[in-house]
């Protein structure tokens, strides 16, 4: 015989249950924070989440006792052993197994930087990178972050959003490029997007650092959906009109080829505020 257990009906409960999870989300803004821009003091984490500091006091309690964020001599608080752990698992992805051998041999014919980003709510996060062997590259590392509206990369991905979807992460406020140039608001980005998916690639030049070039493709899976963008990284002094061509075409024929390999996979970007 199964039973049933009755579900409960006391208002207690359900008010248990908003709290618990307004917790939880309260610890991961913390945890997001700190990813982002630790190492961090108290009030700035309350200010930047617009947080009681007495919230955010035991939260960094909780992460502190249980190893997931540690505190320097300054007091700011930053991602502890147990946070980097889960980003070094990173590297046993399929996708990012998949993106060795794909990087591997446009290293072999180019030796230029490849980078292998996702989706991360307004932002283009880097989780796999093979570097050139040149000494004048980008210098960026796995967990970097860029604005997807200015980035090669986080384009590749947003033009495939619906464009309530766009609306929804920059309709809100100025679009300036780390480099700083401002676009024209809405419309320009939505004229950057078409362009993008009308030619199947975007091209980057010198918007989220001066002095560097950027293509990128998508990675898309067997439903149709945009799960990654292949993205190379290249000083301009290295990119030459002649040049141009090769690395293009071979990049576009590198994100199919692990479209291919990872079109079994889900979309796992990640679309939050």
């Amino acid at each position: 015989m199964t039973v049933v257990s009755p579900v409960s009906s006391d208002p207690a409960d359900a008010v248990g249950t908003r709290s618990a999870s307004s917790g939880v989300q309260a610890t991961l803004r913390v945890l997001d924070l700190l990813a982002a821009r630790g190492p961090l003091p108290m009030s700035e984490l309350a200010r930047e989440l617009d947080t009681a500091k007495s919230t955010i006091h035991r939260i960094c309690t909780v992460l502190l006792d249980r190893g997931w964020a540690v505190r320097d001599t300054e007091g700011r608080y930053d991602l502890g052993i147990r946070a980097l752990r889960l980003g070094s698992r990173s590297s046993d992805l399929p996708i990012v197994t998949a993106f060795r051998t794909v990087a591997a041999e446009f290293l072999a014919r180019h030796d230029e930087t490849l980078a292998l980003a996702v989706l991360d709510g307004r932002e283009s996060l880097f989780i796999a990178l093979a570097e050139t062997s040149h000494p004048v590259r980008l210098v960026t590392h796995v967990g970097s972050k860029t604005p997807a509206f200015a980035s090669a990369s986080g384009r590749v991905v947003l033009a495939t959003a619906p464009p309530e979807d766009v609306q929804a992460l920059f309709g809100n406020g100025p679009l300036v490029t780390p480099a700083g140039r401002r676009l024209n608001g809405l419309p320009e980005l939505h004229a950057i997007l078409a362009e993008v998916r009308e030619q199947g690639y975007a091209e980057n030049w010198e918007e989220t650092a001066i002095g560097l070039y950027a293509a990128s493709v998508p990675v898309v899976n067997n439903a149709g959906q945009t799960i990654a963008a292949l993205t190379t990284c290249i000083p301009v002094s290295r990119m030459s009109p002649e040049r141009r061509p090769a690395i293009v075409g071979d990049l576009v024929a590198a994100g199919r080829e692990l479209s291919e390999l990872t079109g079994w996979l889900p979309s796992f970007g990640a679309r939050r505020p």
